[in-house]
C-alpha cells in the first residue's frame, strides 16, 4: 500500500509512554465440564510458573504484553497475550488428538509468515495456502510437497500427477470428466471424505482439471489435523494446495468461490431468532419494554440502576433503550455520563459505546469515544483503523486518509508490524476505496490525477465484522440462498494461528465479501462461545451494498452476544453473491 498524500498529517501520538500494568491475573482452568488440577501455568521468557489447585483455580502475577503458557498432558497447549484489560481468564482445555503415524517432530526455530514470504522464492518446501504460508520443514505434521521441476510433461492434468507423485491418495477419475481425491489418514472408512482444492487462495471442491501442468509451481498435501484444522469441517478429507506460476501473494483472483456450496452441508437444526431470544433477555430489560410510556421507563430504569450500579452492561443496555424506544438521546448520554467510572480507561467497554454510538449514527460520540481507545491503544493496528473510518463517517476524508497513510508510514519505517494475511489486505481495501470513491475530497484535482488507485477487484454486497473482546470465541455461520453455509471457526480450539495472530498485531476484524454467482436472501447466524471472563461480547457487522460503487451505502448493527453454544441468528441481506473470506 504505497499511496503518497500531500497533504498535512492529523498528528497523532503514536510513541505514548505505556507503563508496564503489573497486576495479578486470576482464573479457572478446565475441560468444559470440570476444573483441572495442576495445569501448569507459566509466564514465556520470564521463567515464572503455578499450577492449578484442585478446582483448578490460579492466580498469577503479570504485566501488559505477557504470554502465558497453559499446559498439561493430553490437552493442547494454550497460549494468552495479556491485554490492558485481562484480569480474569477462564481457559478451556481440550484434548490433545494426533494421529502418530503422519507426525514428524522437529526442533526448529518458527519463522514468521514476513519470513516465509521473504523465503517462499528459494526454499521449495514452503507453500502457500488461503490462510498463510506452511514450511513442510517446521509445520506441525508431515507436509509432501512437489515442485515444478518434479512435474512431468507426461501429466495431463491435476488427477494424473497426484496419482503418480504422491503415494498417500488415491484418485479416482480423469482428466476429461473430472474425479475426487482421498487421502489416508483423513475422514473416516465408514464416511470417506473427498479432499478440497486450495488454488492461490481459492478453494475448490471440485478438481481444477482445468489447470495446464505448466501453470503450476507447487503442489501440497495437507492429510493431518494440524495442517487442514483452519479449513474447518471443508478440509476433513484432507486438503491439496497448488501454487501456480503467475500468482502473486499479495494479488487476488477476481472470482470469488462460494466456500458454503464446496461441501453437501445444507443448514439443519434450531436456529434461535430474535423472539427466542428475547426470552432470555434480563428481567429488567422485559419490564423496560413492557413500560406504556417514557416515565415507567424512567421508573424501571430508577429500581434497577442501585443492585446494577457495578455493571457498564447494565448501563449500556438502558442508553440503548432509551435512544431506539424513546429517541431520548439527552437522558441516554446523561445515563452513561453520570456512570462514566466503569468505562474509564477500558478499551473493550469504550469499544461496545462506540459501536452502539455508530449504529444510531452518532458519529460525533463514536468518534470521541474511539480517541480515548487510541490514546490507550497505540500500538494496535485496530486503533487505526477504528479512527479512520470514524473520520470517514463524519465525512473528513482528508482526516480519514491522513490516518491510513500513517499507519502505512510506521509499517514502511518498522515501527509497527504488518499482519499480511488478514489485517493488511482489509485495510488496503478500506484506504483504497477511499481514494477510489473520494479521490477530489482528499486531494486537490492537478494532484489528484497523478495519484495512483487500485481498480476495485469487488462490487457486490460487502460484510465486514468486528467484536470488543480480543478473548472472544464464536462461529459465524453464513447460509445461503441455497440454505447451504459456511462455517467460520473463531476459536483457540479450532482456528488457534488466527487468534494468535490477532493477538500479535492487535486486530479483532474480518471481512466476507458477496459477488455476482448466487442471488437472493443470505443469514448469517453466530454460536457464541464465550470470552474466558464471562462477560458479554459486542459484535459489530457493518453491511456495504453496491460497495465499490458511486452509490455505495452502509449499514450498522451491533449484537450483544450473552448466550453460549446455541445457533443464533443474526440477520438476514438480500445480495447477489458467494461468499469468499480474507
Amino acid at each position: 500500500m504505497k499511496k503518497t498524500i500531500l497533504l498535512p498529517f492529523f498528528l497523532l501520538l503514536f510513541f505514548v509512554a505505556i507503563g508496564q500494568q503489573k497486576r495479578t491475573l486470576v482464573g479457572e482452568v478446565s475441560d468444559g465440564k470440570s476444573p483441572i488440577e495442576n495445569v501448569n501455568i507459566s509466564i514465556v521468557e520470564k521463567g515464572i510458573t503455578t499450577i492449578t489447585d484442585s478446582e483448578g483455580k490460579y492466580e498469577v502475577h503479570v504485566e501488559t504484553g505477557d504470554k502465558i503458557r497453559f499446559s498439561y498432558i493430553g490437552f493442547k497447549t494454550i497460549f494468552i497475550r495479556v491485554e490492558d484489560v485481562t484480569k480474569i481468564l477462564n481457559p478451556i482445555m481440550v484434548p490433545d488428538v494426533t494421529e502418530l503415524d503422519e507426525v514428524v517432530v522437529k526442533n526448529s526455530k518458527r519463522m514468521s509468515q514476513k519470513d516465509l514470504e521473504a523465503d517462499y522464492n528459494i526454499r521449495k518446501n514452503i507453500i502457500r495456502t488461503a490462510f498463510g504460508y506452511l514450511d513442510g520443514d517446521r509445520a506441525a505434521g508431515n507436509i509432501r510437497v512437489l515442485n515444478e521441476g518434479d512435474i512431468s510433461a507426461i501429466d495431463l492434468c491435476i488427477l494424473d500427477m497426484l496419482r503418480g507423485q504422491f503415494s498417500m491418495v488415491r484418485v479416482s477419475g480423469d482428466c476429461q470428466k473430472g474425479g475426487e481425491v482421498f487421502m489416508r489418514g483423513s475422514g473416516s472408512i465408514n464416511n470417506p471424505a473427498s479432499a478440497i482444492f486450495d488454488v492461490d487462495g481459492q478453494i475448490f471442491r471440485d478438481a481444477p482439471v482445468w489447470l495446464s501442468y505448466g501453470a503450476i509451481r507447487r503442489v501440497g498435501i495437507l492429510n493431518n489435523l494440524a495442517t487442514t484444522t483452519p479449513y474447518g469441517t471443508l478440509g476433513n478429507g484432507g486438503v491439496v494446495v497448488i501454487n501456480t506460476v503467475g500468482y502473486h501473494p499479495r494479488q487476488r483472483n477476481n472470482e470469488m468461490a462460494d466456500q458454503a456450496r464446496l461441501k453437501n452441508n445444507y443448514l439443519s437444526g434450531k436456529v434461535l431468532t430474535k423472539t427466542d431470544l428475547d426470552r432470555n433477555k434480563p428481567t429488567y430489560l422485559k419490564e423496560l419494554e413492557a413500560s406504556g410510556n417514557f416515565e415507567a421507563a424512567v421508573a424501571v430504569f430508577e429500581k434497577y440502576q442501585t443492585p446494577y450500579s457495578n455493571s457498564p452492561y447494565f448501563f449500556m443496555d438502558m442508553a440503548t433503550y432509551f435512544t431506539k424506544k424513546w429517541n431520548n438521546t439527552d437522558f441516554s448520554d446523561t445515563i452513561i455520563e453520570n456512570n462514566s467510572r466503569l468505562f474509564k480507561d477500558n478499551p473493550v467497554l469504550l469499544k461496545a459505546l462506540a459501536y452502539h454510538y455508530e449504529e444510531q449514527g452518532r458519529y460525533e460520540k463514536a468518534n470521541a469515544v474511539l480517541k480515548e481507545v487510541f490514546i490507550l491503544r497505540p500500538n494496535y493496528a485496530q486503533s487505526y483503523l477504528d479512527i479512520a473510518n470514524s473520520y470517514r463517517d463524519l465525512n473528513q476524508v482528508k482526516q480519514a486518509a491522513a490516518i491510513y497513510a500513517r499507519y502505512d508510514y510506521l509499517v514502511q519505517e518498522g515501527f509497527m508490524e504488518q499482519d499480511n494475511i488478514v489485517f493488511g489486505p482489509l485495510l488496503e481495501r478500506e484506504f483504497n476505496n477511499l481514494l477510489s470513491l473520494k479521490r477530489n475530497t482528499v486531494i486537490t484535482a492537478q494532484k489528484s490525477s497523478k495519484l495512483y488507485v487500485a481498480q476495485e477487484e469487488f462490487e457486490g454486497t460487502r460484510l465486514v465484522f468486528e467484536w470488543n473482546d480480543s478473548e472472544a470465541e464464536f462461529d459465524l455461520q453464513f447460509v445461503n440462498p441455497e440454505n447451504q453455509y459456511h462455517l467460520w471457526k473463531h476459536s483457540l480450539m479450532d482456528n488457534p494461528e488466527t487468534v494468535y495472530r490477532e493477538k500479535d498485531f492487535g486486530y479483532n476484524v474480518t471481512e466476507y465479501l458477496l459477488d455476482g454467482s448466487l442471488s437472493g436472501t443470505w443469514g448469517v447466524n453466530v454460536k457464541y462461545l464465550g470470552n474466558k471472563s464471562l462477560t458479554p461480547t459486542y459484535l459489530k457487522a457493518t453491511v456495504y451494498y453496491n460497495y465499490g460503487s458511486s452509490s455505495q451505502r452502509k449499514e450498522t448493527k451491533v449484537f450483544k452476544l450473552t448466550l453460549k453454544d446455541v445457533n443464533q441468528e443474526l440477520f438476514k441481506v438480500q445480495s447477489v453473491g458467494s461468499i469468499a473470506t480474507k
